[in-house]
């Protein structure tokens, strides 16, 4: 069996243990002193040699053959891919139709784009990120943190001039934030609409009291539920009502709404698969040539569910404190005070080392799960189709296949880990005599490496 990748840069040299993302003074200082040295020794060249990267022999058959086996054993762990959903083609459609709002944001830039504007605060040159940046999912626009919940309900609210249908279900997922009040209400707009698909000569079912208690209590509240219903060919009529002496208000559905069954039955469907609209956190990917500076994190407020001084003092005092605390307190006091820490921290900002030195960063929720960091670093590696592994302090390997979140791990508001190849790949290799490449992340990264400071 013969492949067509090259093998990727596997060096055989391990990292030491990954230091945590916080460091006496002291240790700072020791630590910078000895890696200054290692970095004056090192030749000067040694960061654009990618760049003349001289052409290289095809693998033989036996590393062939190795790669083989490691690539096989990845197949076995890819995740399926998943089909695009009714609210996706919704929200392509108000991508379309919004051009203009993406320039409401002042950016010109695409999407996909992990280039921020440099923060402008005092104090903030040497941050290891400007902030927290968002795109938002209609217009593509960049938005800062507290700009994210303004500039979605803007996109939305002007995409009823185009699709009241579409901006109505998007209301309601969005706008409202109790979901089990959103599912309650919406499968009672569904109940609705069935009936009248199932009985469509009674007249009964074509008319909703707007009074009526059921109403009330589980649509009328939330926002949205009105717009949807007049968007789908409902009107609000005075109707009377018999034993009573005055009108009641009701929602009737038009005779040119009842002749097209086929269109409330898919309105109902958009509705039952609608989404709350969510900007996407932006990764803000960088890359940074090997540093003594890799595990130290200067960190903007948006990092925080605390204030600027609290998150400062947080910062100072904690890896101070961890190991003196933990011989005073029992088991119990200690998990309680880590899940007391998890609820402080929205994102997390972490960096990967690699065999070569270059330090890869990245933003992340801290809720998000592991897995999302290796996606992440398989995106920039050059052969994304061979296996690694993630260390965490104390050497402590970082599972792909747990369902942990960065906070449950410690890994928040920053940390440092250590890249390595899959153990088994090695031993592939090595048996195989293949000699490693002398890059691992993808050429287009290596052209935008940068100084860390």
């Amino acid at each position: 069996m013969k492949l067509l990748y090259p093998l990727p840069d596997l060096l055989s040299t391990p990292h030491p243990q990954v230091e945590h993302s916080r460091q006496t003074p002291q240790e700072a200082q020791r630590l910078c002193g000895r890696n200054q040295l290692a970095l004056e020794k090192a030749p000067k060249e040694k960061t654009s040699q990618p760049a003349r990267q001289q052409p290289r022999q095809g693998p033989t058959n036996e590393a062939q053959m190795a790669a083989a086996a490691a690539l096989a054993r990845l197949e076995q762990k890819q995740p399926r891919a998943r089909g695009p959903t009714s609210q996706d083609l919704i929200r392509n459609q108000v991508r379309k139709e919004l051009p203009a709002e993406a320039s409401v944001s002042g950016s010109s830039q695409d999407s996909g784009t992990n280039m921020i504007a440099e923060p402008k605060e005092e104090g903030s040159t040497n941050l290891a990120a400007p902030g927290v940046y968002f795109t938002c999912p209609l217009t593509g626009a960049i938005l800062r943190k507290d700009q994210r919940d303004t500039r979605i309900k803007e996109a939305i609210l002007s995409h009823f001039s185009t699709d009241p249908v579409a901006a109505s279900i998007m209301k309601i997922h969005t706008f409202n934030k109790d979901r089990d009040r959103v599912k309650l209400g919406v499968d009672t707009i569904a109940k609705y609409l069935d009936n009248i698909h199932l009985h469509p000569e009674e007249e009964k079912y074509r008319k909703i009291k707007l009074q009526n208690k059921v109403f009330q209590e589980r649509i009328n509240c939330l926002e949205g539920a009105h717009e949807f219903f007049e968007a789908i060919g409902f009107q609000k009529t005075l109707l009377p009502v018999p034993d009573q002496e005055g009108p009641e208000e009701f929602y009737v559905l038009s005779e040119a709404a009842l002749a097209k069954p086929e269109s409330l039955e898919r309105h109902k469907e958009q509705l039952l698969c609608g989404e709350p609209v969510r900007a996407t956190l932006i990764r803000q990917r960088r890359v940074f040539r090997p540093s003594p500076m890799a595990s130290q994190f200067d960190l903007p407020p948006d990092f925080f569910n605390l204030t600027t001084e609290e998150a400062k003092r947080e910062q100072k005092l904690r890896s101070e404190a961890v190991e003196r605390l933990s011989m005073l307190r029992t088991k119990a006091m200690r998990e309680k005070e880590e899940q007391r820490e998890m609820r402080k921290y929205t994102y997390t900002l972490l960096r990967v080392r690699l065999p070569d030195g270059c330090l890869l960063q990245g933003t992340f929720y801290a809720r998000e799960r592991v897995a999302a960091l290796y996606s992440f670093v398989r995106e920039a590696l050059q052969n994304d189709w061979l296996p690694f592994e993630l260390l965490a302090s104390c050497g402590q390997k970082l599972s792909e296949d747990e369902n942990l979140a960065f906070n449950e791990c410690g890994l928040v508001p920053s940390a440092l880990l250590t890249f390595s190849w899959d153990m088994a790949v090695l031993e592939d290799i090595k048996a195989a005599g293949a000699k490693p490449d002398s890059s691992i992340l993808k050429p287009e990264l290596l052209l935008a490496i940068e100084k860390l400071s």
